[in-house]
């Protein structure tokens, strides 16, 4: 079948009761059904008044006894606190607990290249953004001048060198390198 070149099918007039033609005969509610969707509902609502505990209009029943207060009751003292059996409580307030850090080797100094550059200019250029941040670089040419690196540090650490370069990447200074370099 070539449903591309398919032609709709006319549409349906609407009846209109204008015209004198009969409108269709309205559906009854069929009473029985009604009557059983109530007996249903009560029902339900009865098993559930049963699972709950039965009658809710009947007093409450309690299962102890509770004694009447008397002045006798009221004069007698409250037991003595019993002693503590744990002793690790004292023992822990003056104990000293050494650790042994071993101390932090650390490696080459760090270095961060920012950027690598042909022109001179380019390099100046990302030194002044750098600058802006409160952060000092230097330019360093390399291949007998041909390229135009922007280096910041040394830094003693990696984790120096880090916080510099959440820095510049907050400053949308992005591609920052850090390298165990010795220039």
């Amino acid at each position: 079948m070539d449903y591309a070149n398919r032609k709709r099918p006319p549409q349906r007039k609407p009846r209109s009761a204008s015209k004198g033609k009969k409108q269709a005969p309205q559906r009854q509610v069929p009473w029985g059904i009604v009557v059983l969707a109530i007996i249903l509902v009560i029902a339900l609502i009865a098993g559930l008044r049963f699972i709950a505990g039965g009658n809710p209009e009947a007093p409450l029943q309690s299962t102890q006894d509770v004694p009447a207060s008397t002045p006798e009751m009221q004069a007698e003292p409250m037991p003595e606190k019993p002693e503590e059996r744990w002793q690790y409580i004292e023992e822990l307030e003056n104990l000293e607990v050494e650790v042994d850090v071993p101390e932090r080797e650390l490696g080459p100094p760090k270095l961060m290249q920012c950027g690598s550059f042909r022109q001179r200019a380019d390099a100046e250029r990302l030194k002044a953004a750098i600058a802006m941040q409160g952060l000092e670089s230097e330019i360093y040419p390399s291949n007998g001048g041909t390229w135009y690196r922007v280096v910041l540090g040394p830094y003693e650490t990696k984790r120096a060198a880090e916080a510099d370069r959440h820095t510049l990447q907050r400053a949308s200074i992005h591609g920052c390198q850090i390298w165990n370099w010795n220039l």
